[in-house]
């Protein structure tokens, strides 16, 4: 991200020097003693010290670099001086973009205004200085008026520091919620207050024992990332060969987690948002692990508590096992007695056990019918058509239904 951000902006700094073929000229008188009228000395003569660069920022205004150390009677003549042009005020002093192998761009300088201040001359990038480039700045005082040729250039670079966005965003939920998951427990969902970046996730994941050493590669780490639209929730997959049975990486390596053992799944500060900004605070969910669960979802073992007619009651179905947090609220749906599919708000609860439906519009008296996917997945990946384990190679009778499950209730 910081790479692209810094390519960009040095193309932007370039492509506005290039496009800048003029300036703007303040001239601001020096509040300084009237000019030295002495007989016979010339404007570098009456410096009593070497001029130096300085960069700063004024109130209000970007980054700039200012000489100081000149006399009233220099500053009054660049004040005089006036609009000379772009090419004329940068024989003075100018500034360029240092690029990545140390040199400068020497055909232009940057764009920019040009002021006489009091004892010096400030220069004002157009766009401002962008934060992690560096500049530098030269000043010629044998180009001052009436100087001597001898006059060596001052030369000073600067690097303005990238201000790093306070940190807010938080990792506000790990889906399952339940404190026991089964053995072939088969993905985690991290859920954040805000859009995160994308690269190098996994060295901000760890999955660590009871005594703090770190289970070795628990997870499916794909390149792709499984992150949502909104940035926000990502898809942490267990890896499939630690889990199904018959499998090389589960014989030889065995069961990223094993049952009756504790776990903590730890989440690093250090992971970055989209604003490269760390995470608020670490993020730690531990968990004790029952079990492997081998059994379909069986939609005929859910409980399903009907609402009143004429009122915009809860429909609360409660499952016999808990669901896949993201698949439960997008594959379970309500049809009215037409056929038609109901709008409305769906909430989890209960860790994950618990599916309640708000209609839009109040229920109407009649039968309804609650749908759900076949393909809907319960915490070990076992879904309404077949286990998780089985597969084409299995003796087990793989069980070939519909695309949908169905089951009916009374609004009453």
């Amino acid at each position: 991200m910081r790479r692209r951000r810094i390519s960009s902006a040095a193309n932007r700094s370039i492509a506005f020097a290039i496009a800048a073929l003029c300036v703007v000229v303040v001239a601001v008188p020096a509040a300084q003693p009237g000019p030295d009228t002495t007989p016979g000395r010339n404007f570098a003569a009456s410096q009593a010290t070497r001029p130096s660069l300085h960069w700063s920022s004024t109130s209000g205004a970007p980054m700039g670099v200012e000489v100081r150390g000149l006399s009233g009677r220099i500053s009054d003549e660049l004040a005089r001086r006036g609009d000379g042009g772009w090419m004329e005020w940068a024989k003075t002093l100018s500034v360029r973009l240092v690029s990545s192998n140390g040199g400068t761009n020497d055909w232009l300088p940057m764009a920019g205004s040009y002021r006489a201040i009091p004892g010096g001359l400030r220069f004002d990038a157009r766009f401002g200085l962008s934060p992690g480039l560096t500049y530098e700045a030269v000043f010629h005082p044998s180009r001052l008026p009436e100087a001597r040729g001898d006059e060596p250039p001052l030369v000073s670079r600067h690097t303005p520091l990238i201000r790093r966005a306070s940190s807010t965003t938080r990792l506000t939920q790990v889906y399952p919620t339940a404190a026991v998951l089964p053995e072939n427990l088969l993905k985690f969902y991290l859920q954040f207050s805000a859009p995160m970046s994308r690269g190098r996730i996994y060295q901000h994941i760890h999955l660590r024992r009871a005594n703090g050493g770190e289970v070795e590669l628990p997870f499916l780490e794909i390149n792709e990332e499984l992150w949502d639209p909104s940035m926000t929730r990502l898809t942490l997959f267990i890896d499939p060969g630690r889990i199904k049975r018959g499998v090389r990486p589960l014989e030889e390596i065995g069961p990223a987690l094993e049952e009756g053992k504790i776990y903590t799944l730890t989440i690093d500060s250090q992971w970055r948002d989209a604003n490269d900004a760390p995470l608020e605070s670490a993020f730690r969910k531990r968990f004790r692990v029952g079990p492997p669960d081998r059994d379909t979802p069986d939609m005929s073992l859910w409980r399903v508590d009907a609402p009143r007619a004429g009122t915009r009651g809860k429909l609360k179905v409660s499952f016999n096992d808990p669901l896949d947090h993201a698949l439960a609220q997008r594959m379970i749906f309500v049809r009215d007695r037409e056929g038609a599919r109901l709008e409305g708000a769906i909430e989890l609860s209960d860790h994950e056990r618990r599916w309640t439906f708000i209609p839009r519009k109040p229920w109407r008296a009649g039968e309804h019918t609650l749908v759900a996917a076949t393909t809907i997945e319960d915490l070990a990946g076992n879904n309404i058509d077949k286990p998780f384990d089985v597969d084409v190679f299995d003796s087990v009778q793989r069980r070939i239904g519909a695309n949908e499950a169905t089951r009916r209730f009374e609004v009453r």
